[in-house]
């Protein structure tokens, strides 16, 4: 409500909907009486800005009755936890796999291809994106490949073939 109620004021010629933001994020981090917070509101109202837009000229307009506002902050704030959690979920997962492969001989090369699978690799990982990305020849991309396709670091993707594409093997 707090969120609303100073944007609705707008004290400010600029920096109301940051101000806004802002005061939503410390009273939620007052609220959970925690100094240590792994989403944030603010990022979430960034990203979901024409919604924001449409949640906030709604309660300003009419009735004065905040029952939308509030449903559609409770909902954005639950993206914001989701987003929050998926985050988290994939660096518990690499600090997983490096937790259980960190001692494993990688080189450079490798660990930075690995490290970029982990952080969400676009497309699909070619031997010709591999020797592109590391600035390495396609002999040498292949050589790192099939070493990481032995010990079961990688898995080829199907179909096989010319553009055979590899991904990271499910871990158990």
């Amino acid at each position: 409500m707090a969120h609303l109620w100073f944007v609705t004021l707008h004290p400010f010629d600029d920096g109301n909907g940051r101000i806004a933001r802002a005061i939503a994020d410390l009273l939620l981090a007052r609220s959970e009486g925690t100094s240590q917070r792994f989403y944030s509101m603010s990022a979430q109202i960034r990203k979901e800005r024409n919604d924001y837009y449409a949640a906030l000229e709604r309660a300003q307009k009419g009735t004065l009755d905040v029952t939308s506002w509030l449903r559609w902050f409770f909902s954005c704030l639950g993206r914001a936890i989701g987003d929050a959690e998926s985050i988290l979920g994939s660096v518990l997962a690499k600090a997983d796999f490096w937790a259980k492969n960190g001692a494993e001989p990688f080189n450079d090369r490798q660990r930075m291809i690995l490290n970029r699978l982990m952080d969400g690799f676009e497309g699909k990982l070619t031997s010709s994106k591999w020797a592109k990305i590391a600035k390495c020849s396609q002999d040498t991309a292949s050589r790192d490949i099939n070493d990481l396709v032995e010990r079961e670091i990688l898995v080829k993707d199907e179909p096989g073939g010319r553009s055979t594409s590899y991904s990271l093997a499910p871990t158990s």
